[in-house]
């Protein structure tokens, strides 16, 4: 489980445009990730830009990184999700769960 500064630092991260949807693309590619000009191309940021976000998102634990031969690929650290979700759920409706289910919609 994320402690709270854990939680305040993965979600202060994601709180800029561009580093929520870099890390949207990481999710949906998976552990494997994706390479870092591949990500920057696809989003039309600037390596430099890129970067930064690299870092940011790095230091709040939501991302890794590896080295294939001359390519970085970044990819989602899915335990941080997972632990950050738990936290934001972990009192959801004040522990009556199926008070917190999806009302069905009726149209």
């Amino acid at each position: 489980m994320l402690t709270s500064t854990q939680v305040v630092e993965a979600l202060s991260a994601l709180a800029q445009h561009t580093r929520l949807e870099i890390y949207r693309l990481l999710v949906a590619c998976g552990p494997q990730g994706m390479a870092a000009g591949q990500l920057a191309e696809r989003l039309k940021v600037s390596p430099a830009n890129m970067s930064f976000h690299f870092k940011a998102l790095s230091h709040a634990g939501l991302i890794s990184s590896r080295q294939e031969g001359r390519f970085v690929y970044y990819a989602a650290n899915f335990t941080v999700m997972n632990g950050m979700l738990a936290y934001l759920t972990e009192n959801c409706c004040a522990g009556n769960l199926q008070d917190c289910a999806i009302p069905s919609k009726k149209c």
